[in-house]
């Protein structure tokens, strides 16, 4: 019995050893790959970024006049208002290597401020859409939310689940499918979490699985 225990024992140690070295070589050709990746980025020249899909905040199409006097709204307004005249890209799922390689070494600062003003974009319509949902203003915080994330694909799981409650309040099925299969088609890695959230709250959305 022993024996028996001390050979299943080895046997178990030797594929694990075999395991350890296979993962520890796919490990390091990774690294390998990234950090020759990284080295062409860093020598890659500026290029011309007249091609990004640069995002327009259309503020006279959305609901600023529902509550401007509130103190949390007036200052989302502002935020708004700010970025309105800013360069904003959402490079959501892009690394810096991706960007370097893409547009050049030259131009990632200018790229990670584009993205860092599409990340409080977002943050800001959601604070507004939930200053408006609060006091019963449904309909502007649907409007505001439908911008986010139908217009310039927000990331943000928090307004999906709003917009999603909204439609289905309403009994608006096909429009909380809809909301399912853009999260799916996020570039960002938060999409399937979003995606799986929804489909757990509205299990009907099970029929538009793929």
């Amino acid at each position: 019995m022993n024996l028996l225990i001390f050979a299943t024992f080895i046997l178990f140690t030797s594929i694990l050893s075999i395991v350890i070295r296979r993962h520890n070589r796919s490990d390091k050709k990774h690294q390998e790959q990234f950090w020759e990746r990284e080295a062409r980025a860093n020598h890659v020249r500026r290029k011309s970024l007249d091609n990004l899909a640069y995002i327009s905040l259309p503020l006279e199409s959305l609901p600023t006049q529902a509550m401007a006097d509130d103190a949390v709204v007036r200052d989302c307004l502002d935020t708004l208002e700010y970025l309105s005249h800013e360069k904003i890209v959402n490079l959501a799922g892009y690394t810096n290597t991706d960007l370097k390689l893409a547009y050049g070494t030259a131009n990632i600062t200018a790229l990670s401020q584009y993205d860092q003003n599409f990340t409080l974009l977002v943050q800001t319509l959601q604070k507004w859409a939930e200053a408006l949902h609060r006091e019963g203003y449904a309909r502007e915080a649907r409007q505001v939310l439908e911008y986010a994330v139908l217009a310039i694909q927000s990331d943000a799981g928090t307004s999906y689940r709003l917009l999603a409650s909204l439609y289905d309040q309403e009994n608006e099925q096909a429009k909380v499918a809809a909301l399912y299969d853009a999260a799916l088609h996020l570039t960002s890695p938060s999409g399937k979490t979003i995606a799986r959230t929804l489909l757990k709250a509205y299990p009907y959305l099970s029929a538009a699985k793929p």
